[in-house]
């Protein structure tokens, strides 16, 4: 972390949890001047914290104000880790390290303002697009949170410096002054559901997103689901102004027949955006454009973002074409609803799906089902999305890894003359891979063997 001066001298913190985001924070909240102490359960996590004073805070004396416990690290449900038990007890605060970095940058008596964005599915996407237009505009900006660097190793940003940070719920329910100038829910179905209760519980978590806005902030919203449509409309009676955006339909920032399109006029034709396929992406483009505008960006710098933005990995990332058959990776698509986006990108496929299902399954995948030539299904869940897609008379395959999965899905596509094999699993990955990330990896490096043997 660079630039901060010492804004927490005399302050006392406990980081639990010593991953990307707990490490960096105990690392940063030292370097600002803050007696901390760090731990994780894990020894491993433990032996690479250098430089960390190291000690559990269950078990000592340590006075912490506050406890910076990592997202991941659950405090209510399904089970409060012990650490949390201990901060509750003792009416210790328990925040994320977002909360910390806002008062970090107030304390150094930066002006620097706040872009928020969180939402199901698609938020990563919209948090680099937006970081890319204003990067491309001139703006002095960093990205992060939970894409990208932790938000406690981002730099000191000038007054008029620009902080994109994308919120997961496991965030937002642990900020407590934290107030983004411009904040954007981009969609909300069923997810980490063990996590927050029900979906009441979880909408509740995304909606502190909106929390202290006033009639200088903007809240956008989208409203291609029921959820969020409601959401708006209680957001309407609220201080901040509201921007509604859509990836189908006329918004205040909206695509209708292929454009992009605001209240002043077209922004430009999606089709020239081509890292940002089908109808979601739309949507992410018209979330990353009402709030570049909010901050002052015109519609050809915007535009002109947009149709550069090079895509993330992992979010229906062209890995490869081998034999004339393209392949996709998707692997960020953990639930139902991420995949149903994917799938509506590609009128015949060859999906690959699996992994831990999330509630639900695949069921509200059916519509799509005629789509696709045939599913090769992977992971622990295979039986379940089996069964599903039998009672939907679905051709499929179990083939229970990746590694086999590749090679039948390239024959597959071959035979039923299908052009686009889809790794999209609608699945979390913890079963075989450690993240999305290396599912999505190994899918690529498979790809990138098929290719060169074909090519031998």
């Amino acid at each position: 972390m660079s630039g901060f001066p010492l804004v927490f001298a005399g302050r006392r913190f406990a980081v639990m949890g010593l991953g990307r985001n707990g490490l960096a924070a105990a690392r940063a909240l030292a370097a600002m001047g803050a007696e901390v102490i760090g731990w994780d359960d894990a020894t491993a996590a433990r032996e690479a914290a250098a430089g960390v004073r190291l000690a559990d805070p269950a078990e000592g004396n340590f006075e912490a104000e506050a406890l910076v416990l990592s997202p991941g690290i659950p405090h209510r449900l399904p089970a409060p880790h012990r650490v949390a038990l201990w901060a509750r007890e003792r009416g210790i605060p328990i925040l994320c390290d977002v909360e910390l970095l806002f008062v970090a940058v107030r304390a150094a008596g930066s002006r620097a303002r706040f872009a928020g964005i969180t939402g199901t599915n698609g938020k990563s996407t919209t948090t680099a697009l937006l970081a890319h237009i204003l990067a491309g505009a001139g703006v002095a900006v960093a990205a992060g949170a939970n894409l990208g660097p932790a938000a406690l190793s981002l730099p000191l940003l000038p007054d008029h410096g620009i902080y994109v940070l994308e919120m997961s719920s496991y965030m937002l329910e642990r900020i407590a002054a934290l107030r983004f100038d411009v904040a954007a829910m981009l969609n909300l179905s069923p997810d980490h559901l063990d996590r927050h209760g029900d979906m009441a519980g979880y909408v509740a978590a995304k909606t502190r997103i909106f929390a202290r806005q006033g009639v200088d902030d903007v809240a956008v919203v989208g409203v291609d689901d029921a959820a969020s449509r409601a959401l708006a409309a209680q957001l309407s009676r609220r201080p901040a102004r509201l921007l509604r955006i859509s990836g189908g339909t006329d918004a205040d920032v909206g695509c209708a027949g292929g454009w992009l399109r605001c209240s002043t006029g077209p922004i430009l034709a999606m089709a020239e955006a081509r890292a940002l396929p089908g109808p979601h992406n739309a949507q992410n483009a018209a979330a990353a454009a009402a709030m570049a505008a909010t901050f002052g960006i015109g519609r050809a710098e915007i535009a002109r973002g947009i149709a550069n933005f090079p895509g993330l990995a992992h979010r229906q990332q062209r890995v490869g074409e081998v034999g004339g058959v393209l392949f996709v990776n998707d692997s960020k698509a953990t639930n139902a609803d991420a995949a149903a986006r994917a799938l509506a990108c590609y009128p015949r496929v060859v999906w690959i799906a699996g992994g831990i299902a999330k509630a639900g399954g695949i069921e509200p995948l059916a519509p799509f089902f005629p789509r696709i030539a045939e599913a090769l299904v992977i992971g622990r869940d295979a039986p379940a999305l089996a069964a599903t897609l039998s009672a939907h008379g679905v051709r499929h395959r179990i083939v229970e890894t990746i590694e086999s999965a590749v090679p039948a899905a390239f024959a597959a596509a071959r035979a039923e003359g299908a052009p686009v094999v889809l790794l999209s699993p609608a699945c979390a990955s913890f079963d075989q891979f450690t993240s999305f990330e290396a599912r999505g990896a190994r899918f690529a490096a498979l790809v990138a063997g098929l290719a060169a043997g074909r090519t031998a």
